[in-house]
């Protein structure tokens, strides 16, 4: 059953004010009944494409005429919202909810609707996802390259507006998914910063240079998800935040933990952004920061070279200005040879497990992502075939109506 459009007056202002609403239909894939996003020009729209977006009313407007089942927003790195999915939580029924979504709702007190299959809802709140994982069980947590369904059926009792809810989010990040970061065999997170700023000043490094630290990685087991990441690649993570953490990770490894070159190295990188220096939490942390002291204190063993090189010291600011005037740190420091090569040797056997069972879950977040990508441009065939029909259909019957009202046309003459 498809639920009813939204109307305006249902929804918070400062989501009607942008151009980030599509529409969305419904569709089977494998089996499963999904919902996929369409631009209101015609085919599917994107969650990275803002020229498929367009303005509320007329998202409206194309549902209304049966060519969408309903309209949705995209969350976009340019803006600072958040959303906030909970599943298979709700009776559609009686609306009894489990208690662990109340608390959930209660919580973040912004905007929440129920969503389109009635068992669920959406909760839309302003600010961004502190960096690590961002889905667990029926929670999943949104802020950008995704849509939201939206169907107008608010809440009773939560705001009619969305609110700025740094604090909260980041108390449900923590309990619901850092406890996943720190499966790796690692002490659970701190989250007093003062506490975490020190544990990343006990793990000052190993004289590598940066140079060092990026052909090294590059060259590990790990080293295809490495290179993926430091050109920008996101497409094996559910967020951008996400890959900025495991980017993060492996710099915390080769690096031994040192936050102020794991800082210079990831601005050098193709995920950074302006984000990466706003501050993001209470603390006055940066969210560069947080993500820095996270990834290290989720380390649980740091790389360390058979022997020292004796490379000249690296480079401590990340905006050295280059020759081309770019201002993008450029870190030409000449280095002697090392007297000996790390080898893997020098990585214990945990470590080295560690990699392996990474390119692993990377090879297979990679192929779900080619699948679902080819199943996307198979439906989209499907939908351009459909229009090619329906012009063909369309031009024949003009041909039949002006022969038959004329005896002849040059339109259907060319065409013949």
């Amino acid at each position: 059953m498809t639920p009813p459009l939204p109307a305006r007056d249902t929804l918070p202002d400062e989501l009607l004010k942008r151009e980030q609403w599509v529409g969305w239909r419904k569709q089977t894939r494998g089996g499963a009944e999904t919902k996929v996003p369409v631009s209101v020009n015609g085919g599917y729209a994107s969650a990275t494409d803002a020229a498929t977006w367009t303005t509320f009313n007329k998202a409206l407007a194309y549902a209304t005429d049966d060519a969408a089942d309903g309209v949705g927003f995209v969350f976009s790195d340019d803006d600072s919202y958040v959303g906030v999915d909970l599943d298979k939580c709700r009776s559609r029924e009686t609306g009894e909810t489990d208690e662990w979504a109340t608390e959930i709702i209660n919580q973040l007190t912004s905007y929440t609707e129920v969503s389109p299959s009635g068992t669920g809802y959406h909760i839309i709140v302003r600010r961004s996802l502190p960096p690590g994982g961002n889905r667990t069980g029926n929670l999943e947590l949104y802020e950008d390259a995704r849509f939201f369904t939206v169907t107008g059926d608010h809440v009773d009792e939560t705001p009619t507006t969305v609110a700025d809810r740094t604090d909260e989010l980041t108390a449900i990040h923590s309990a619901y998914f850092e406890t996943q970061h720190t499966q790796r065999g690692t002490q659970p997170l701190n989250t007093d910063s003062a506490t975490q700023k020190s544990s990343a000043a006990d793990t000052p490094g190993n004289a590598l240079t940066d140079e060092d630290v990026v052909e090294r990685a590059s060259n590990a087991a790990n080293g295809p998800k490495f290179s993926r990441l430091w050109k920008g690649d996101t497409s094996a993570y559910d967020s951008h935040s996400e890959a900025d953490m495991a980017l993060c990770s492996i710099l915390a490894f080769w690096t031994g933990g040192d936050a102020a070159q794991i800082d210079r190295l990831f601005c050098d990188s193709g995920l950074y952004r302006k984000k990466w220096d706003d501050v993001h939490f209470a603390d006055g942390s940066t969210y560069g920061e947080k993500t820095i002291e996270r990834s290290v204190s989720g380390t649980s063993d740091f790389y360390k070279p058979s022997q020292r090189s004796t490379a000249a010291p690296r480079s401590t600011s990340r905006t050295d200005t280059t020759q081309d005037g770019t201002g993008r740190a450029d870190h030409q420091t000449p280095h002697d040879p090392p007297s000996a090569t790390p080898t893997d040797g020098a990585k214990t056997a945990a470590a080295r497990d560690a990699d392996h069972i990474e390119r692993l879950k990377d090879l297979r977040s990679h192929l779900e992502v080619t699948l679902e990508e080819n199943e996307r441009l198979q439906a989209e065939l499907e939908a351009e075939r459909e229009r090619r029909r329906e012009l063909e259909a369309a031009v024949d019957t003009r041909d039949e109506t002006e022969e038959s009202g004329r005896g002849w046309s040059l339109f259907g003459w060319l065409r013949r």
